[in-house]
């Protein structure tokens, strides 16, 4: 087939379930493949870890003029980024906080079994929407203080939020004004929570946000709201989709399963094996501040640059026997995650959800069977993963 019409291709939805044959295609048509509509995809380990660290490639969709209001900074670039996710991570991780987040395995791990209590009555079980969708939801509103009784709100505008970035191209309008409204409602929700606690700190993500001593290290009311709902979105799609993906593929693995069940040592190995086999993330887009050359190809000042890591992660100069599912795999730096500057900023706390979800999981899998193979994907051709995933017991 024509290789330009493989960013489409790839993101058409009858390739959800298994997008890998055209990772494949795309790597062997070469580093850089130009596509039919002007942008230009990249397949190879080597060349998306390389673009993900080079300076010239902008991650701000402002760089093409098409836009104005200011993105989060996870779509920034230096010395912005650098500024606002610094000052997000003072409370959230090291080295100025090194134990909030590990110090939440406990409390992760009560969540988790509050989640599970159905599995134990056997029958049928949705596992992104019983379990693997509420989970990351709940150990959020936790690490940023939310009040129990007000965890319900964050439900229903995470479900709306989700649900923009897994709209149809054909839905039109009113998902995205949804989502908007919803951002904007949580932002202020989250703005409002913080200020009840300036001076009057509690010990969690948001006290710390608003009593931060130096103040220039404080972020303003808007990088709070938006810092604050970044957390939630981007933390909780990742992990749904790894715990989701992971549990789907021990599943299509049962040797593999039983070995973890056997030696769940393996298991911190076994994670990372999951984000380069299965990663959450698919594929991130980059626009060149100037004309770039890779591997002989140019990279057009403010064309749209698709850096393919779930097609970098199987790539075989890279990884030996790469479509093989090896929970024991060694020197396995995969691009799960993403590199450079832009390095998953929750991937910490994904690490702890994953491990606690699937140490939960690992012994009631021995009786578990799909009860759809493939299962219903999302629409989102980016953040890849099942919408459903329904087990019997």
């Amino acid at each position: 087939m024509d290789p330009g019409t493989l960013l489409a291709r790839i993101t058409d939805y009858a390739s959800r379930p298994d997008p890998y044959p055209l990772y494949a295609e795309l790597r062997a048509a070469g580093s850089v493949v130009p596509q039919e509509d002007g942008s230009l995809l990249v397949g190879g380990y080597h060349e998306v870890a390389a673009l993900l660290h080079d300076p010239r490639l902008s991650a701000d969709p402002r760089t093409r003029g098409l836009e104005t209001a200011k993105p989060p900074f996870l779509r920034l670039d230096d010395p912005e980024h650098h500024r606002l996710r610094t000052l997000a991570m003072r409370p959230f991780g090291p080295p100025h906080t090194p134990h909030r987040v590990d110090g939440m395995r406990a409390e992760i791990d009560r969540i988790t079994a509050e989640l599970l209590e159905p599995f134990e009555a056997g029958g049928r079980f949705d596992l992104v929407d019983d379990f693997a969708y509420p989970l990351p939801v709940t150990v959020i509103c936790r690490l940023l203080g939310v009040p129990r009784e007000d965890e319900p709100l964050f439900r229903a505008w995470s479900d709306t939020l989700v649900a923009s970035a897994d709209v149809r191209p054909d839905a039109g309008q009113a998902p995205r004004e949804e989502a908007e409204k919803a951002r904007a409602d949580m932002g202020g929700y989250l703005v409002g929570l913080a200020e009840q606690r300036r001076d009057q700190p509690t010990g969690d993500l948001l006290s710390a946000f608003v009593n931060e001593p130096d103040p220039g290290q404080r972020l303003t009311r808007e990088e709070l709201a938006e810092t604050a709902v970044l957390l939630l979105i981007a933390g909780h799609e990742t992990t749904v989709n790894l715990i989701t993906n992971g549990v789907l593929t021990l599943l299509r693995h049962p040797e593999e399963l039983d070995r973890l069940r056997r030696t769940p040592g393996l298991l911190p190995r076994a994670i990372e094996e999951l984000l380069r086999y299965e990663p959450p993330v698919h594929m991130r887009e980059r626009i060149p501040l100037a004309d770039l050359t890779v591997a002989g190809t140019t990279l057009p000042k403010g064309s749209s640059v698709f850096l393919a890591l779930a097609s970098g992660n199987r790539d075989p100069r890279r990884f030996t026997d790469p479509d093989r599912f090896d929970p024991a795999r060694p020197d396995n730096q995969h691009l799960g995650f993403g590199t450079g500057i832009h390095l998953c900023y929750g991937a910490p706390l994904a690490r702890i959800e994953a491990h606690s979800a699937l140490s939960a999981l690992l012994p009631r899998l021995a009786t578990a069977q799909l009860a759809e193979d493939p299962p219903p994907y999302r629409q989102n051709a980016m953040l890849r993963g099942p919408r459903h995933l329904p087990l019997t017991l």
